[in-house]
């Protein structure tokens, strides 16, 4: 079968770039060019792709459609796929997802973060899943050599969170897909864009490429099983279980339960709290205030490996009687940079308060514009770097004067929005 050469162009979303004349010559080469894999179904004979194909019109299937133009593009070339520093299990399943997909295409793709995987869910689904997910830290990638890749993706995120944003750029790598289900934050030019704020989980646009037809997963292929179960996590993990789902998180649930291990999800699931992050639980209940239904807690200084126990901590507190809101935040260290970062967390069950708009409005934006924070339905986080304040902290009467200075002046921002009438720094 031959690609549709009708394929349309979205008109809902800024981040997608002008077409070149370069673009005309390979939608002409694509069309004339016989497919190895089955081009998009409207449908299939058992159904299961019936809920997207009775919408072939939807926004849906045209990025589907855009997704397979933009892959047959680039076939036989080799891609950076780039997640947040921190990844979550939305990421890393999604980038497993674009990987599998682009591998059609012969495709070869690196799945590369520049943080560190601390929380324990995130650990066990790398692990138990063998997740081709490596960490490049921001000096290593100097020694990298990235003329050996066509391009890059961004999923899950828009680079805003990535420090590998700007060596990859400086090495003028151009930006080949972003696919993301978070507010826009900054303007990229990509050649293929899908971001839907409106949608819970990013897994659920992956799954939908699935039962497009971008992916045939098949129960007896090893790693097509592993890759349903990591999406079913992402998409229940940013669900909040699947409480705040809607009814596309549910269809792409519905999919994914015909070929995901519940077994192994459920090994995901049990993995154990360390003592460390069970610790900086514990400081954020001593140290949390709470104003207007609001937990506001800092817990100090952690290490780079620990920076995962602090939206747990988030977690926690939410679950207090007579609170909606929980932010924790402490300040990270880099033992190895010799580099710091304030690091905190939202979580929150008021319908009403939208993070991403309340991140934003608290902490702004750097000098470039680029905002320090912002967030999805019921969570959200931010991370401010400390620049010349950084490192240094061997004199301990220091240390605890630096944390005082980010402690007070952090409160006071988000209780300027809590509580306007309050100032949470008295003069004497």
């Amino acid at each position: 079968m031959q690609l549709n050469s009708s394929l349309k162009q979205s008109e809902s979303f800024s981040l997608t770039t002008e077409p070149s004349p370069e673009d005309a010559e390979v939608d002409q080469e694509v069309v004339e060019l016989p497919l190895n894999r089955p081009s998009l179904p409207a449908s299939t004979s058992d159904g299961v792709s019936v809920y997207l194909g009775q919408r072939n019109n939807s926004l849906t299937f045209q990025k589907a459609e855009e997704l397979q133009k933009t892959l047959l593009a680039h076939r036989h070339e080799r891609q950076l796929i780039i997640l947040q520093d921190f990844p979550d299990p939305d990421a890393l399943s999604c980038a497993w997802a674009y990987q599998l997909i682009a591998q059609q295409y012969d495709i070869k793709c690196e799945i590369v973060y520049a943080g560190t995987l601390s929380h324990q869910e995130n650990i066990a689904l790398v692990k138990l899943t063998n997740l081709p997910a490596q960490r490049w830290t921001p000096q290593n990638v100097k020694s990298k050599d990235l003329s050996c890749y066509q391009g890059f993706v961004l999923i899950d995120n828009q680079g805003t969170t990535s420090q590998l944003l700007t060596p990859v750029q400086q090495a003028g790598m151009p930006l080949i897909a972003v696919v993301d289900h978070h507010s826009l934050q900054t303007e990229l030019k990509s050649e293929f864009v899908d971001v839907r704020p409106y949608v819970r989980a990013t897994a659920t646009i992956f799954t939908q490429y699935l039962q497009s037809g971008l992916l045939a997963l098949d129960s007896s292929i090893s790693h097509h099983v592993k890759c349903a179960t990591a999406l079913m996590h992402g998409l229940r993990s940013d669900t909040n279980r699947l409480m705040q789902a809607q009814e596309e998180d549910f269809m792409a649930a519905a999919y994914l339960s015909r070929f995901y291990d519940a077994q192994l999800l459920n090994a995901i699931l049990q993995a154990n709290r360390s003592k460390r992050v069970m610790d900086v639980i514990e400081r954020s209940l001593k140290n949390r205030i709470v104003q207007n239904n609001f937990s506001i807690a800092g817990v100090g200084y952690l290490r780079y490996d620990d920076r995962d126990a602090i939206p747990q901590a988030a977690d926690f507190l939410v679950t207090e009687e007579n609170v909606h809101t929980a932010v924790v935040y402490g300040i990270v260290h880099d033992e190895d940079d010799e580099l710091e970062v304030v690091i905190g967390s939202l979580r929150t069950t008021k319908l009403t308060l939208d993070p991403d708009e309340f991140i934003k409005e608290a902490f702004g934006q750097d000098s470039t514009g680029r905002f320090f924070g912002g967030g999805r339905t019921s969570a959200g986080g931010f991370e401010i770097p400390m620049g010349f304040l950084s490192g240094s902290n061997e004199n301990p009467a220091y240390a605890k004067m630096k944390w005082e200075v980010f402690d007070a002046q952090i409160k006071q921002k988000l209780l300027r929005l809590v509580n306007p009438k309050d100032n949470p720094i008295q003069s004497e």
